[in-house]
């Protein structure tokens, strides 16, 4: 029996929210020199594939090029120019926006200290050729790429999920995925451990890490109006307000007591 899904499609085109997230600017893209090193990075990658964009951001060069020529460049760039060290490897989602994820490559020459981000993007469902054989540092971040956002790699020596169980549906990272999860989530450690005749019993889970539950007396502090750790749910409304203390009673050896009335607060920084 298949469990219902509820359409989570366009996702990013719905803004909720429109006060609460500050957007950074776009830093800035400079001009490639035409002498150097990266000049001469560039050459060597142009005189084998099409480069679609290239431009330097904050000291680093970054190339675009086509999602087909991912494993070459890379290699071009690790045997010919000495980028022998891939740092860092992931997507980022744009499927809304543009259907598709945007691959990147961080790679360090460790005799320049250079640094270069080669981009590809890659439409939904189609797969990008594995640079593990490049790299052998590519290997779990491939994998980590498949298992939370759906990025197939082809050719990948082990390609299975990283972090989720193997029996996961869905890719947690894609900004399409709720952020509490969906249906399987919520039922899929009580259909595992106790079945899913025992759903009624116990409910679904709850996968909101924000939660707060004010009658819980064991791991929320309520700041002036305290209980004892672990007092009954029902001593929460019928406690008074008690005084902000720094310290806890009888204070610390050899410190004296603080508290809020006898504390300063300075007009300006020393």
């Amino acid at each position: 029996m298949m469990r219902p899904y509820t359409p989570k499609d366009n996702v990013q085109a719905k803004a909720y929210y429109t006060d609460r997230y500050w957007v950074a600017p776009r830093v800035p893209e400079e001009p490639v020199p035409e002498e150097g090193v990266y000049a001469e990075d560039l050459a060597a990658v142009k005189s084998a594939h099409e480069v679609l964009k290239a431009y330097i951001q904050r000291g680093q060069l970054v190339i675009h090029i086509n999602p087909e020529d991912n494993f070459d460049v890379l290699k071009i760039l690790k045997e010919e120019r000495w980028y022998e060290m891939l740092s860092e490897l992931s997507a980022v989602d744009f499927l809304a926006e543009r259907g598709g994820f945007e691959i990147f490559y961080q790679i360090l020459n460790l005799n320049t200290a250079r640094r270069i981000r080669v981009k590809c993007f890659v439409e939904e469902n189609r797969a990008i050729e594995s640079v593990n054989p490049l790299y052998r540092s590519a290997d779990w971040a491939e994998r980590e790429m498949w298992d939370l956002m759906g990025v197939k790699v082809n050719n990948h020596p082990y390609l299975k999920r990283l972090i989720m169980p193997d029996d996961w549906e869905g890719h947690p990272l894609r900004k399409t995925y709720p952020l509490e999860g969906d249906e399987f989530a919520q039922w899929y450690e009580v259909d595992k451990i106790f079945g899913k005749d025992a759903r009624d019993v116990i409910g679904p889970e709850n996968r909101d890490p924000a939660r707060i539950d004010r009658y819980d007396t064991e791991r929320f502090a309520r700041l002036g109006y305290e209980v004892p750790r672990g007092a009954p749910a029902d001593m929460v409304d019928k406690t008074e307000e008690t005084p902000i203390r720094y310290q806890e009673e009888e204070g610390v050896f050899l410190i004296k007591e603080l508290s809020p009335d006898k504390s300063k607060v300075l007009d300006r920084r020393k």
